[in-house]
C-alpha cells in the first residue's frame, strides 16, 4: 500500500481581481468549498480570504490530480456563487491558481497565516503578498500569469 499526504496552500482569485466575495457570505462560500473537497476525499484544514481572493490549506486525495480538483472546485463554486445571489459582483474566477506545497511541520504556520488574512492585508497588498510567496518557492513573479485574465 502506498502512503501519500500532500499538503497544499492553494490561492485563487476572482476574475479581474474584482472585490466580489462579500464578508456577509464568505463563510457560506468556504463551507461550500469544504463540502466539495470532502466529497472528493480531501481534507481542508483552513480556508479564508479577502473580497478578491481565497487561500485554502488542504490535503487533496492522491486519487485526483490537483488540476482536476481545481477545475471542479472553481467550476462548482462559480456556478453556486452566481446562482446563490449572495455575490452579485462575482463574474468568475481568474484563469489560474497557485498551489504551493508544505510539509506537516509547517501546517500550523500556514494555517495561522491563512486565518489572519484580513489583518495581514491591512499591511500588505495581495499582489505584493503573492510575489513574495512566489519568490519564497523559487519562482519568478515577473514571468507569472496568475494576474492575467483572458
Amino acid at each position: 500500500m502506498s502512503h501519500i499526504k500532500l499538503l497544499y496552500h492553494i490561492v485563487i482569485r476572482t476574475k479581474y481581481s474584482a472585490w466580489a466575495i462579500n464578508e456577509a457570505h464568505e463563510t457560506d462560500l468556504y463551507k461550500y468549498m469544504n463540502a466539495i473537497a470532502s466529497a472528493r476525499k480531501s481534507l481542508v484544514y483552513c480556508i479564508n480570504g479577502m473580497p478578491d481572493h481565497v487561500h485554502i490549506l488542504i490535503s487533496i486525495s492522491p486519487e485526483i490530480a490537483i488540476s482536476e480538483f481545481m477545475m471542479v472546485l472553481k467550476s462548482e463554486t462559480s456556478k453556486w456563487m452566481k446562482k446563490s445571489g449572495f455575490f452579485p459582483n462575482f463574474v468568475g474566477w481568474g484563469s489560474g491558481y497557485a498551489a504551493f506545497t508544505y510539509n506537516e511541520s509547517n501546517k500550523h504556520i500556514v494555517a495561522r497565516y491563512i486565518a489572519n488574512q484580513k489583518p495581514h492585508h491591512r499591511r500588505q497588498s495581495f499582489k505584493d503578498e503573492f510575489d513574495q510567496e512566489m519568490r519564497r518557492h523559487g519562482l519568478d513573479p515577473t514571468t507569472d500569469l496568475f494576474f492575467k485574465d483572458d
